[in-house]
């Protein structure tokens, strides 16, 4: 059974993207890059950062005196962790309705419906295959 999918509050997804961007990088290095958005002071950070690695969504490594912070989950996992999220709680679970109310709501050029299209083709045809063992 694979581990649950992170679900991130708006100030993680903030210090989990500067990670992204930085790592391996230390939490002044993390403060610095947030604080025009963030008005945030180095222990504010430094504390923050260490809840996320009690959640598992950060690692840390200590040397010396410097603790290195790394992503723990991928930018991927976050994602879908915050679609399943939403799927549940606001869609109950009904993807079509979800996939629905995106399409209604965004503004779609050709391109991108053609993209999404392929997609759609391309799952499609995955899940037309049987499997080796079940032939």
């Amino acid at each position: 059974m694979s581990a649950p999918l992170p679900e991130l509050t708006e100030t993680e997804w903030a210090i989990i993207k500067a990670v992204w961007d930085l790592q391996p990088c230390a939490a002044p290095s993390i403060q610095e890059h947030l604080h025009p958005t963030m008005n945030w002071t180095y222990s504010t950070v430094r504390t923050l950062m260490d809840r996320m690695v009690a959640k598992g969504l950060l690692s840390a490594e200590k040397i010396r005196n410097l603790t290195l912070y790394r992503a723990a989950v991928t930018r991927q996992q976050a994602q879908l962790g915050e679609l399943r999220y939403a799927l549940k709680h606001a869609f109950d679970g009904a993807l079509k309705p979800m996939v629905e109310t995106l399409l209604a709501s965004e503004k779609l050029s050709p391109a991108d419906l053609d993209e999404l299209q392929s997609l759609i083709d391309a799952r499609r045809k995955d899940s037309t295959k049987v499997p080796r063992s079940k032939r």
